[in-house]
């Protein structure tokens, strides 16, 4: 897809600021520094839309892009990040709860998760949870430049037994170094939004 357009609608730290309208939305999840603001830029083909930070844990709303006046992406906060108290956690929750649970808009879930690591607890929390309340998952296995390529196809293979994951979701290998497996993260997003 050719982004002509991407702007920061609004961060959203309650429900009631989530934006109205008819856009269709994705929502990207996953743990904090697994790659959220890289893979969002990548994608976007934008160097600094989504502020990368050498501090995890710094998304602390849910942040709407408008993309080519068509759709939403929707950063939500990483994750299994313990430098946050628990209250501030407890708060992430419920809007993060709020926002799957009622938002008519949302159309798939994008999960990132680390293809260089087995999934975490989190990460089959966040995936059974999505499941629960019917979602379609895109994962997307980020930092595929950091291994070698005999390791990319066996780690993704471990990805989907510990996540389990369903027949119909797909298993992307990502880089947003070498570009590896935007094309096909695009064709799977662009399925979930105007299938």
């Amino acid at each position: 897809m050719k982004v002509t357009e991407a702007d920061l609608v609004i961060s959203a730290g309650r429900a009631d600021q989530f934006p109205p309208g008819p856009f269709p939305e994705v929502a990207l999840s996953g743990r904090s520094n697994v790659g959220k603001s890289s893979f969002i830029n990548t994608i976007l083909a934008r160097k600094a839309l989504a502020r990368t930070s050498q501090r995890p844990g710094k998304t602390q709303t849910l942040n709407f892009y408008k993309i080519n006046d068509r759709f939403h992406f929707v950063d939500v906060p990483g994750y299994g990040y313990a430098k946050v108290s628990k209250k501030e956690r407890d708060a992430w929750g419920r809007l993060m709860e709020t926002y799957f649970e009622t938002r008519e808009q949302l159309r798939g879930v994008v999960l990132l998760v680390d293809v260089r690591h087995k999934p975490t607890e989190d990460d089959r929390m966040m995936y059974d949870w999505l499941k629960h309340h019917e979602q379609k998952v895109i994962v997307v296995a980020t930092k595929a430049d950091k291994i070698s390529k005999g390791k990319q196809q066996k780690n993704l293979a471990v990805i989907k037994r510990d996540l389990d994951v369903a027949p119909d979701d797909p298993v992307i290998l990502f880089s947003s170094e070498t570009g590896l497996g935007k094309d096909k993260a695009w064709r799977e997003i662009s399925d979930a939004l105007f299938a």
